[in-house]
């Protein structure tokens, strides 16, 4: 009985012993991740303080944003903003960036659960090769536990870069809501009142006779450039704030025309604008060439160019929607 009590009491002495020795050391392990969580919380948010998007290099990248531990989501834009690497969009995106993460660092809600960085391509070219990166910008969230999902890619190509559509996206991504807020612009008031000012002075200079504010020409031609505009998805542009075009850092080609139907390019409005408003222009002529009381040499003329117009500028429109809709059947001419 005694050489069992003694068996048992020496079990338990090891088992507290091996308990101990265990436990301690996880003890210890703990509170050297804690500091060091805290060490680099500190060092990003005094970064924070002195510029709202923290730019990184290799080493930082990898030791903040890569390494754990880690209890933050850091929202990352990789760019190229060096004027040899000629990325017009880069710079655009960045302005954009910039306004959101001040918006972020700057509103009462501001904590350290989220941080806004930059690589550049010229300074942390092994980051985009860790990342099997080939293209920029490109806005990527690192949540605070686990890997980036597909989902913590943002769609650039599809949303566009404006701070409004980021901050939607970061609020899916990390539950943290940030109201943008952007410096004062008075080019828009300037210009209106301008405008204004040019409009009252005509009126008052000609108040004697006010017979063209009925001229039907002047109101028609203002509601056909109205009518253009709106159709050519100059609202889009306003609301989503796509980029110009996209130019391929690798092969330095430059798309004015976007691959998808759920997106487009400001350039490409503009062009839609044209081949639109050549349309409009051939059908003028046809319609003068059959009203109008001019010789018949002239309306023949009128017509052969009205047509040509509206084949031409119609059979690149059709090109255009044929590239953004795979797979649609129909052509015309050179489309």
């Amino acid at each position: 009985m005694a050489a069992r009590w003694w068996l048992w009491c020496v079990s338990a002495n090891m088992a507290v012993a091996l308990l101990l020795s265990y436990g301690v050391p996880s003890a210890s392990a703990q509170r050297k991740k804690e500091m060091v969580l805290s060490e680099k919380v500190s060092q990003l948010m005094e970064w924070t303080n002195k510029r709202p998007v923290i730019r990184m290099n290799g080493d930082k990248f990898r030791r903040l944003v890569k390494a754990p531990p880690r209890n933050y989501s850091v929202i990352v834009m990789f760019t190229a903003l060096q004027l040899h690497r000629q990325c017009v969009v880069c710079k655009q995106a960045d302005e954009e960036f910039q306004i959101l993460a001040n918006s972020w660092r700057y509103s009462s809600a501001f904590t350290n659960r989220i941080f806004f960085a930059m690589v550049d391509f010229d300074e942390g070219s092994d980051v985009f090769q860790m990342l099997n990166m080939n293209s920029a910008p490109t806005f990527i969230n690192f949540p605070a536990k686990g890997k980036p999902k597909r989902g913590d890619t943002y769609e650039l190509q599809v949303r566009g870069f404006s701070a409004e559509q980021i901050a939607r996206w970061i609020a899916d991504r990390t539950d943290v809501n940030i109201r943008v807020i952007r410096p004062p612009n008075y080019a828009g008031p300037l210009m209106l009142g301008l405008l204004l000012a040019v409009i009252g002075g005509l009126v008052y200079l000609r108040r004697s006779s006010m017979e063209f504010l009925f001229n039907k020409t002047g109101w028609a031609f203002a509601a056909l450039c109205f009518v253009l505009a709106m159709t050519s998805g100059q609202m889009w542009n306003h609301i989503r704030g796509p980029p110009y075009a996209h130019k391929n850092p690798h092969t330095g080609h430059v798309n004015y025309i976007h691959g998808s139907s759920q997106a487009q390019f400001v350039a490409e409005t503009h062009i839609v604008l044209l081949f639109n408003g050549g349309v409009t222009l051939g059908m003028v002529l046809l319609c003068e060439a059959a009203t109008s009381d001019m010789d018949i040499g002239k309306r023949k003329i009128m017509c052969v160019a009205g047509i040509a117009l509206v084949v031409l500028f119609f059979s690149w429109m059709l090109s255009i929607f044929r590239s953004k809709y795979h797979g649609y059947p129909y052509s015309f001419l050179m489309s």
